[in-house]
């Protein structure tokens, strides 16, 4: 059984959703309170951890090429982990397929890497995809240094069950985190320098402590962190939005007016199919409450094109709703059967080139619509939350209160809320006058 030195320089690549980001940036946190720092650009690392999703088969697929690329001229591999849902749904597979993986694990245990990391340079191979009892934030390392933006997890895990996800068996029930410990956590993140903390879980708006206070209390009491400037959380089932939830966005000045609420499809038949347990109208009615409360909302979504038996006129009933909303922007995918998940099995699969073009007329539709919501903000005054240095001397990118990228130029710095004109608009961005 070969041994190999342990690691003194690591790399995670993060694939996937935000909560995977937050993820990856806690195992880094983790690997660096071992004493192991973050390899240089361009230098090799001896551990590499692929931190992965399985929301999509490309997404997957795409964790094996890496693996295979990791390879170097000599023949040897760095140390490799692979972390996420492709290492909960896969386990052992993983170790089966790609041998130069010497760890797997899963979303509920990368807490146990360090064990896992010396347990791999004795030449041993290691899987945990445990979900244990106990959860793994209190078993990491307190925040460090952060960026003027920051994420943090509020809970994890879904019980809805929609028939095309595999979240349920990757990421287990729903949990929320308690109300101290957030409190605390967000309190650390200011103090590392977060201007902004967007609230993260895979039904986020699901978060309920012991005392039954919903996510609402939780911004209300974020809300009173003096240096922290603006709040924003994601992701949201429509079936959570409660009435105080809604209320907040009118409430509570430092909840940003931004709400990202997927629907996924607009046909009735179709989301019962998906086990949505909304309907069209219930979902535009929500989006309605919020638009009462806060109306410059800037409104986000998921859609997926193709599930199975969807006909032409169903999707065009997900046409009829984008122009009902007017997003201002989006998520859209073609549908992608998961292994395991009831809708891989469904009949009636829809045909690769109808999904092709169904995408792009969804895509088009929620191009135009975006376009026209950063055409409508010429003209305002808005801040501007600078995150970081464009390409040109001078230039600044940043994000507007409606989550839009704003490029400036002029006296500034990294974490500084500018005040700024937006002045010419793009289809992914809007360029900003500094208003002295």
């Amino acid at each position: 059984m070969a041994t190999t030195p342990p690691p003194q320089t690591y790399r995670v690549k993060s694939f996937g959703c935000q909560m995977n980001v937050y993820d990856g940036e806690r195992m880094a946190e983790l690997l660096g309170a071992q004493g192991i720092r973050p390899a240089a650009e361009g230098e090799d690392a001896d551990l590499v951890v692929l931190n992965t999703c399985h929301i999509r088969e490309k997404a997957a697929e795409k964790v094996y090429s890496d693996i295979g690329r990791l390879r170097r001229d000599d023949g040897s591999s760095p140390l490799i982990a692979v972390a996420g849902c492709v290492a909960q749904a896969e386990g052992e597979e993983i170790m089966a397929r790609a041998p130069a993986v010497k760890m797997v694990v899963g979303p509920q245990a990368y807490h146990r890497l360090p064990a896992m990391i010396e347990q791999a340079t004795l030449g041993k191979r290691a899987v945990d995809t445990d979900m244990p009892a106990e959860t793994k934030f209190g078993a990491l390392p307190a925040r460090r240094k952060v960026g003027p933006t920051a994420f943090l997890t509020v809970q994890e895990g879904c019980d809805k069950f929609c028939t095309y996800c595999v979240v349920p068996y990757t990421r287990g029930a729903e949990i929320s985190r308690p109300f101290n410990d957030l409190v605390t956590e967000a309190h650390k993140l200011v103090e590392a320098g977060a201007r902004e903390i967007t609230l993260l879980g895979q039904n986020v708006n699901a978060w309920r402590d012991d005392s039954n206070r919903g996510l609402e209390k939780l911004i209300e009491t974020l809300s009173d962190i003096p240096e922290l400037a603006r709040i924003r959380y994601t992701t949201s089932h429509p079936n959570d939005m409660t009435e105080g939830l809604i209320a907040a966005h009118g409430d509570l000045p430092k909840l940003m007016p931004f709400l990202h609420l997927p629907v996924q499809a607009g046909s009735d038949r179709v989301l019962k199919a998906m086990n949505r347990s909304h309907t069209a109208d219930s979902y535009l009615r929500v989006l309605d409450q919020v638009r009462a409360v806060r109306p410059d909302i800037a409104l986000s979504g998921d859609f997926i094109v193709g599930f199975p038996g969807e006909t032409d006129a169903e999707f065009e009933d997900t046409l009829k709703l984008v122009d009902a909303v007017g997003y201002a922007q989006c998520f859209s995918f073609k549908y992608s059967p998961r292994p395991g998940t009831p809708a891989a099995t469904m009949d009636d699969q829809i045909a690769p080139e109808v999904m092709d073009e169904r995408l792009q007329r969804l895509q088009a539709a929620l191009n135009r619509d975006q376009l026209a919501f950063n055409q409508r903000s010429v003209g305002q005054r808005c801040t501007v939350l600078v995150e970081r240095k464009g390409k040109y001397p001078g230039q600044w990118l940043g994000k507007s209160p409606w989550l839009q990228s704003v490029h400036f130029t002029g006296e500034a710095e990294i974490g500084a809320l500018v005040d700024v004109e937006l002045v010419e608009a793009g289809p992914n961005s809007l360029a900003g006058r500094l208003i002295a």
